[in-house]
């Protein structure tokens, strides 16, 4: 029987969107500037991954705590967290490129870091609201509202670049110190956000007219006993689901960085290396609905290797390529890749935990995903200054072959 979205889910998923949008614009400038900005700290292309680095050791380090607290809590007072971190990390950052610190630029990054990674509860909030048979599309249609952080980013640095010159400020750090007006739209968005979405998750039926919940399957939460990430690891369901996620988002850390780096190289100004960002972004997120709703229809392993796919053949192109046209498209391919791998791989591993376990099990996806951010990063530079750009393409196409390989040698996909 097909389901109607209860109003109260729909307007809960649209307020976490629109907070999403305000405080996505941020997350760009990590990837997009961070590496830029390392340079001009450092002098040195060799450090140019630190930026991304310490984003993926932020995830590594707060999510399965973040979804602790969620868990126990509920997920609005972790995501109020997180975005009380991030405005922090961001004042940091823009005094950071003032006083010209590299030591704070990393203590601001790491903070940042931590503070968008806490506030990435809202995908667990959009996971619980939602039953697994529509589980996917309602990740996706959460993800959409990073497209107004992605129209954001570029007016933040249109406005802050003329005024940087005047001012005679760092343009790589004035945009960071317009971000908290952002984030504090979004944590007053969030407020509006009612009953909390773990409430939603721990009684479907009660929201969801017609609804029936399914009998448990064989999974992490299935047996009794407290969770654990081993619990979870020892799924090979779950498993496949991390390696995929972590594949997708560490081919995407080498990818956006070497995207900044070569855009640079050639000229190009801060705003077009935005708006070649936003490209980027428009594949990771402008089509998550449809994924989702592919994912729900046809199954999570259905969607989440052809991504992990699709990102090898985007990574190939950005390394290997020559033509302007042609890199723009890996990019492009690479975001949309690590938007399918995500939504399924997400909706797969919240599938297989009950509510109450749900917050520290995508912490557990999103740490494996930070580990595989903080090995691109460090292996990214090196690569650059010691091999060029080839070698970093063979590793990006090495990660996403990961998964892809122990599919092929393992059995029947999970469900």
């Amino acid at each position: 029987m097909s389901l109607k979205v209860p109003t109260i889910v729909k307007r809960n998923v649209a307020l976490f969107a629109i907070a999403q949008s305000f405080t996505g614009a941020g997350t760009q400038f990590s990837y997009g500037f961070g590496p830029l900005m390392v340079v001009s700290l450092t002098g040195s292309a060799g450090l140019a991954g630190l930026s991304v680095g310490l984003v993926g050791v932020s995830r590594f380090l707060v999510a399965y705590p973040m979804g602790k607290i969620t868990d126990s809590r509920g997920r609005k007072s972790g995501i109020y967290l997180g975005l009380a971190l991030a405005l922090a990390g961001t004042l940091t950052l823009g005094l950071a490129m003032i006083a010209k610190s590299i030591w704070l630029f990393v203590f601001g990054m790491l903070l940042f870091g931590m503070g968008m990674n806490g506030a990435q509860q809202m995908r667990v909030g959009a996971a619980d609201m939602f039953p697994p048979s529509m589980r996917a599309q309602g990740l996706g249609y959460l993800a959409l509202g990073s497209l107004g952080g992605l129209v954001l980013s570029p007016i933040l640095v249109a406005m802050s670049d003329p005024l940087s010159r005047s001012l005679g400020v760092d343009a790589l750090g004035l945009p960071w110190l317009f971000m908290p007006i952002l984030i504090l739209l979004g944590m007053g968005v969030v407020a509006y956000v009612r009953p909390d979405p773990k409430t939603i998750g721990m009684d479907l039926a009660a929201y969801w007219p017609g609804y029936t919940a399914p009998e448990r399957r064989a999974g992490a939460g299935a047996d009794a006993g407290e969770f654990t990430p081993m619990k979870l690891w020892r799924d090979p369901g779950a498993r496949l689901a991390i390696l995929s996620n972590c594949a997708g988002t560490g081919n995407m850390s080498i990818v956006m960085v070497l995207t900044s780096l070569v855009l640079a190289h050639h000229g190009h100004s801060l705003l077009a290396i935005a708006a070649s960002h936003t490209f980027h972004a428009v594949g990771m997120f402008a089509f998550t609905i449809p994924l989702g709703k592919l994912a729900d229809r046809y199954g999570r392993p259905q969607v989440m290797y052809p991504g992990v796919f699709v990102s090898l053949i985007g990574a190939a192109l950005v390394a290997f390529t020559p033509g302007m046209v042609t890199v723009t498209l890996g990019t492009f391919l690479v975001g949309l890749g690590w938007a399918a791998a995500n939504v399924a791989a997400t909706a797969l591993v919240a599938d297989r935990v009950t509510t109450q376990e749900r917050g520290r099990a995508i912490g557990v996806n999103d740490s494996f995903g930070g580990a595989s951010t903080v090995f691109a990063a460090f292996v990214t530079g090196p690569l650059i200054e010691w091999y060029g750009l080839a070698a970093t393409g063979v590793t990006a196409v090495a990660l996403a072959a990961i998964p892809l390989l122990v599919r092929a040698f393992s059995g029947p996909p999970p469900k």
